[in-house]
C-alpha cells in the first residue's frame, strides 16, 4: 500500500512544484554555522574519532556556532558517556544528496581513522522528488565507498525526518513528501542491513516548536541536542534506553 501511495506522489507533482516554489520564496535561506567544523576533545586513550558526514544538518545550518551543532553535541555525549578522547569533523553541505556526496565529498576526504560516521543524508533526495530506485543506486552506493574507505568504523545512518513535523511545510506538501520519506526509509534501511551499516531509529519530534530553527525546516540548537542523545546509543552500539 505504501509503495502505491509513494507512485501516487507523482500525480502530485504539480502541486509539489507550486508550493514548493511558494516555501523557497517565503523562507530565507540559511548559512553554515560559524565555529570550528573539526574538534579534539581530551580523554582516555584510544581516542573515538567521530565523522559526520551529510547534507546541511551535518553543517549545522539553523543555527549560529558549530559547538551547538550535531556533531559536536555528539561529541560531547560520547565523551561524557565513555571518558574518551573523543576527536571529531563535520563534513555537511547545503542541499547536499546522496549521490552528490558519494562523488564529490567522499572522494575528496583524507583518509582518517574514523572509528564512527554518522550520515545525515537523504533529505535533499526527497526533496527533489528523487525516485527511490535512484536513491538506491546513490545511497548504496554511498555505503558501499564508505565501507571501502574505512572497512572498520561503524557507520550509523539517520533516516529522513518527519516532513508533516517541519513549520515550514503546507500541509499538502508535508504529506506528499512524507509519503516518499517513508519509502526512502524503508530503501535506506534495507540498504544499510546489507551493507554494513546501521539504520536508527527515526527522530522523534516531540515539540516542533523548539526543535527547528526559524527557517521552520532546519533543526534549532535545542533540535541538534535532541538528535545527538536520539543518535548516542545506536553510535555506541548500546541498547536504547527504555
Amino acid at each position: 500500500m505504501q509503495r502505491l501511495l509513494a507512485l501516487l506522489t507523482w500525480l502530485a507533482f504539480p502541486v509539489y512544484v507550486w508550493q514548493g516554489l511558494g516555501v523557497r520564496r517565503r523562507t530565507s535561506r540559511m548559512l553554515p554555522a560559524r565555529g570550528p567544523v573539526m574538534h579534539e576533545m581530551p580523554g582516555k586513550a584510544p581516542a573515538i574519532t567521530l565523522l559526520v558526514l551529510g547534507d546541511s544538518s551535518a553543517a549545522s545550518v539553523g543555527i549560529g556556532h558549530s559547538e551547538n551543532g550535531l556533531a559536536a553535541q555528539l561529541a560531547i555525549l560520547i565523551s561524557e558517556r565513555t571518558g574518551s578522547a573523543v576527536r571529531w569533523r563535520a563534513a555537511g553541505f547545503n542541499s547536499a544528496t546522496s549521490g552528490q556526496v558519494r562523488d564529490h565529498v567522499l572522494p575528496n576526504l583524507s583518509a582518517d581513522p574514523w572509528t564512527h560516521i554518522v550520515l545525515a543524508i537523504g533529505t535533499n533526495d526527497t526533496k527533489n522528488f528523487h525516485s527511490v530506485p535512484r536513491f538506491k543506486k546513490e545511497f548504496g552506493g554511498l555505503l558501499y565507498a564508505l565501507r571501502a574507505k574505512w572497512p572498520e568504523a561503524r557507520v550509523v545512518w539517520s533516516p529522513v525526518l518527519e516532513f508533516t513535523r517541519a513549520p515550514a511545510m503546507p500541509s499538502l506538501l508535508g504529506r506528499i513528501l512524507e509519503i516518499r520519506a517513508a519509502e526512502m526509509n524503508r530503501m535506506g534501511k534495507r540498504l544499510c542491513l546489507e551493507r554494513g551499516a546501521v539504520p536508527a531509529s527515526r527522530l522523534p519530534i516531540l515539540d516542533p516548536q523548539a526543535g527547528f530553527a526559524v527557517d521552520g525546516f532546519h533543526a534549532s540548537e535545542a533540535g541538534y541536542r535532541a538528535w545527538a542523545e536520539h543518535l548516542l546509543a545506536p553510535v555506541l552500539g548500546e541498547q536504547p534506553s527504555a
